[in-house]
């Protein structure tokens, strides 16, 4: 005997049941298997998510699967596993048993499906402010830099007392000549932002042109010039779009919690209570 608990409207009924067999759970009257788990959890190893609650993750992300193609084909959105396929040659994840293969088509479906419908139902009714928008071309500073080609000048080992003789530069030679007279070892620097390390970069976001840094680890900067490359053309709209993107994703796993408390799961395990 084993006990079959059926969450639906957000309680949790439970059951006896002699005929659960290798089935843990069923969603909307589709089943999962134990061996669909670890298919699933395998997948997620080989796409570099370990963890020690990863079996439980797994099972977790197949219910939502079927929660959103369920959902999707509501609006008529139904990815075929041949959609599917396309994407699985193009992540390359070796040889798949036949349940990987299955259980990755699954999640390619679901991931297609739920993003068709969040595009039309949810992205719609997004809007972002300037805030917004500053916090997302910030974000990306930081963490990949813009496609803008920067000239400056760093000065290595630098004491306090150096950077007293650092006067206001008319130009990048201007800078090079004053850090030098200053007793210091300039080096000039031409890369995109992107080239450049993360401090680097955070250090200069919001330097003036022409204007020293104060000093860190020993170092000054001095930005010369920038200039926006061809690639910066849609960056603004490119920004925008991120934004937009991380506002509906929020909005949509908040749906997507409603939804799955109208679903009808049976779970066989207690192991994957949800």
């Amino acid at each position: 005997m084993k006990k079959i608990c059926v969450f639906c409207s957000g309680i949790i009924l439970c059951a006896m049941s002699a005929n659960a067999a290798s089935v843990v759970a069923t969603v909307n009257g589709n089943p999962i298997t134990d061996t669909d788990v670890t298919a699933r959890t395998e997948l997620m190893a080989r796409q570099g998510k370990t963890s020690t609650t990863n079996r439980r993750t797994a099972f977790q992300n197949i219910v939502d699967d079927y929660v959103k193609l369920k959902y999707a084909g509501n609006y008529g959105v139904n990815p075929t596993d041949k959609d599917a396929d396309k994407e699985l040659e193009r992540m390359n994840l070796g040889n798949l048993s036949e349940t990987m293969k299955s259980m990755a088509r699954l999640a390619i479906r679901a991931d297609i499906a739920w993003g068709v419908v969040m595009s039309r139902t949810v992205v719609p009714t997004i809007d972002v402010s300037d805030s917004d928008i500053n916090t997302e071309k910030s974000d990306l500073i930081r963490e990949r830099g813009l496609p803008i080609d920067v000239t400056m000048i760093r000065l290595s080992g630098v004491s306090t007392d150096i950077t007293k003789n650092l006067s206001k530069p008319k130009n990048c030679d201007d800078a090079f000549k004053i850090a030098e007279n200053a007793g210091a070892y300039p080096q000039k620097i031409n890369a995109l932002q992107y080239e450049l390390a993360t401090d680097i970069r955070e250090r200069i976001a919001n330097l003036k042109p022409l204007t020293w840094s104060g000093v860190k680890d020993n170092s000054v900067l001095l930005v010369c010039e920038e200039k926006k490359t061809k690639e910066y053309q849609n960056l603004d709209d490119i920004i925008k779009q991120n934004a937009i993107y991380k506002k509906a994703s929020f909005v949509a796993d908040q749906q997507l919690k409603q939804i799955r408390r109208k679903s009808v799961i049976i779970i066989n395990d207690d192991r994957y209570k949800l």
